[in-house]
């Protein structure tokens, strides 16, 4: 049921509730969910790339939040932690797997080029950990802290799509190990 008054966040509810759920987004299907034609739609989210890059930064920032909560350790100990048990959650989580399998070259190059700002989100993300981090006198970094943060981001990358990558199993253990290992 449409809300009573369309805008921009009841359709970018209506897409996350779908993207959680394990539905395809359709844009057209969306645009007659909440009420409204295409343009208006597209005006309000962008395009359907765009939609859902949002949708699944909006599942990946609180999820990376909670592993910040529930890591141990400090310094390289604590970083490594924290991607590893972010790294765990989006291996296991079921609708973003589903998403990745439907839609894998779509899903590599939203979630790991310049076509959207999740990269740069992911990094910035990590860039305050590790500012945390070293902020403390707990770490020391290889690299100059953004440089650091982006090779982090393309380490969980590559473990977590290495099916997609490598044809190899994703492991977040993996990522733990090469992080800790990067920033030893």
């Amino acid at each position: 049921m449409p809300p009573s008054r369309p805008d921009p966040l009841s359709a970018f509810r209506v897409a996350r509730r779908a993207f959680i759920e394990g539905r395809r987004i359709e844009m057209q299907e969306l645009a007659a969910t909440v009420g409204v034609n295409r343009a208006t739609l597209f005006r309000w989210v962008g395009g359907r790339d765009d939609l859902l890059a949002e949708v699944v930064w909006s599942v990946a920032e609180p999820t990376f939040q909670d592993a910040v909560r529930g890591a141990k350790g400090a310094g390289a100990a604590r970083v490594a932690s924290v991607l590893g048990i972010f790294s765990q959650a989006v291996i296991d989580s079921e609708f973003f797997g589903q998403w990745v399998r439907s839609e894998p070259e779509r899903a590599l190059r939203l979630l790991t080029t310049k076509a959207t700002p999740f990269q740069s989100r992911m990094t910035a993300a990590v860039e305050q950990l590790l500012e945390a981090e070293a902020g403390t006198g707990r770490l020391v970094l290889p690299l100059p802290m953004h440089d650091t943060a982006y090779l982090i981001v393309r380490i969980a990358e590559t473990f977590i799509y290495a099916d997609m990558i490598t044809g190899e199993t994703p492991d977040a253990g993996k990522v733990e190990q090469a992080v800790g290992a990067l920033l030893r």
